[in-house]
């Protein structure tokens, strides 16, 4: 399979939701980084350079947009998915989707970004 070199960034701070994402993708055969907090997320993506950032937008340390400004000063312009709980989020940003987590299931989130992956 040619998944071997896609590798994403999951940001998520609920330990329990990071494990299922972590869990779903791993079982895709897509390789996953994780981080707790936005500040520890934008030094992974900095440093790993993912194929696809999947992120929850309120986080310790740094929110989701404080950290994408980040990384994006930093040179890294991967697509960027927010996980979200509101739904009526600014939509602003090249190359960021907002997802309500109400709204998804998360085979969609799988197949969305897998989408933005190029992936089968």
């Amino acid at each position: 399979m040619e998944n071997i070199n896609k590798k994403i960034l999951i940001v998520e701070d609920e330990e329990s939701f990071l494990s299922i994402l972590k869990k779903v993708f791993s079982l895709e055969k897509i390789s996953v980084i994780t981080a707790s907090d936005g500040e520890k997320g934008a030094e992974a993506a900095i440093k790993e350079k993912p194929a696809l950032i999947i992120s929850d937008m309120l986080l310790p340390k740094l929110d989701g947009k404080q950290m994408v400004k980040k990384i994006r000063e930093a040179g890294v312009m991967c697509p960027v998915m927010f996980l979200t709980n509101v739904d009526s989020e600014e939509k602003e940003g090249e190359n960021v989707e907002y997802l309500v987590k109400s709204q998804m299931h998360i085979d969609d989130v799988v197949a969305k970004a897998k989408a933005k992956m190029d992936l089968k």
